[in-house]
């Protein structure tokens, strides 16, 4: 099974756990890069939040190079090398042509993600919309989001959602595609990321299982 498809020319990659890649012709994109398959330099890296399995300094300057933009939450000072651009709750950010817009992250009823520390993201790229939910339970903030294309959706439960709750997450945001992430390293297994893609086989979303 491979561990990246490709949507009108946008490469998605996932590399473990929340890490993500994603690649254009022109740009170079890492998503929580905890987990590396390689150490191709980077245009733009954006961290969801301050915990060291997303926000991993060692990790950042393996694809930095000198004009690598970082965006991140306030969270993340002091962890990440040669600074950043701290984004807030409910930022738009555009870099080359590629709009980024933040999105709470954070637990309803546990403790590990509070709200207002970390963020998801919405990449839009080629007019296509990439949602990646970061640390997050089911949040009323995922109502308003529209016309997603790709939702890269935590499944592994503990310190996020599992896959009941990451397929009605899923079933509100109405995604084209949805790839579920944040299992088989530290929490959660393939049986969860299976799970999920049962619960959506007749909900019309394209559930797509990576790695």
């Amino acid at each position: 099974m491979s561990d990246s498809f490709s949507i009108d020319g946008i490469n998605i990659q996932w590399l473990g756990h929340a890490s993500f890649k994603i690649k254009t012709n022109e740009k170079v994109i890492y998503i929580d890069p905890y987990i590396l398959k390689d150490a191709e330099k980077a245009d733009l890296i954006l961290i969801t939040h301050d915990h060291y399995d997303h926000c991993d300094a060692e990790k950042i300057r393996m694809i930095k190079k000198e004009n690598t933009k970082i965006f991140a939450p306030e969270s993340c000072s002091g962890k990440i090398p040669e600074g950043f651009e701290p984004v807030g709750q409910n930022d738009t950010k555009v870099l080359d042509g590629i709009k980024i817009q933040t999105i709470p992250s954070y637990n309803i009823g546990k403790s590990f993600h509070p709200k207002g520390r970390g963020v998801g993201f919405v990449i839009e790229i080629n007019e296509k919309k990439i949602y990646h939910a970061g640390d997050t339970d089911k949040i009323p903030e995922m109502k308003s989001l529209s016309d997603i294309d790709v939702a890269l959706l935590p499944v592994g439960g503990t310190y996020t959602m599992n896959a009941q709750e990451a397929a009605e997450a899923a079933k509100a945001i109405k995604p084209k595609i949805a790839i579920p992430m944040h299992w088989g390293s530290i929490v959660g297994s393939r049986k969860d990321a299976e799970d999920f893609a049962e619960l959506l086989k007749d909900s019309g979303i394209d559930v797509k299982i990576l790695g």
